[in-house]
């Protein structure tokens, strides 16, 4: 089992659904098996969203694995884990979650040089199908402009 310094999983499909409003980083709580088990690369957030709570910002829907090494000490692998923001920063978001359609979702789930475990989330508003197509065909569009430019 490798256990990697920094590690980096990605939401690909958040900024295909959503357009980006707003980004913050905000910190986790965990035990010490999903700290261990996320070192290790044990983790997914492309189906999870952020909801509040009582007042504070939890991380719903988010997998990961259960550590290979734990005994009985193990965490359930999808569980509400509370985020960490300063108050203002949650009252802020509060305030825009109020506005119809939007929506707070991870984009990124990483650990930092400190070795903390952050999650980048953003405000975003969910996509027509319009939107989704028109961002569709930009991407193709410049796939094929640079194989041209590959080619000369």
């Amino acid at each position: 089992m490798k256990i990697e310094k920094s590690v980096t999983i990605l939401n690909k499909r958040a900024r295909f659904e959503y357009e980006i409003l707003e980004e913050l980083e905000a910190g986790m709580v965990l035990t010490g098996t999903e700290i261990k088990a996320l070192r290790s690369s044990k983790a997914s957030i492309t189906e999870s969203f952020c909801q509040f709570i009582d007042g504070e910002l939890y991380i719903i829907n988010m997998s990961i694995d259960e550590y290979k090494l734990g005994t009985y000490y193990n965490h359930k692998t999808k569980r509400e884990r509370k985020l960490l923001l300063h108050k203002r920063e949650l009252q802020k978001l509060e305030k825009k979650m109020k506005d119809v359609g939007n929506t707070i979702v991870p984009l990124k789930l990483y650990i930092n040089n400190r070795g903390k475990a952050k999650v980048l989330i953003a405000l975003g508003k969910g996509k027509k199908l319009f939107d989704k197509r028109e961002s569709i065909k930009d991407r193709e569009n410049k796939r094929t402009l640079d194989r041209i430019l590959k080619k000369s």
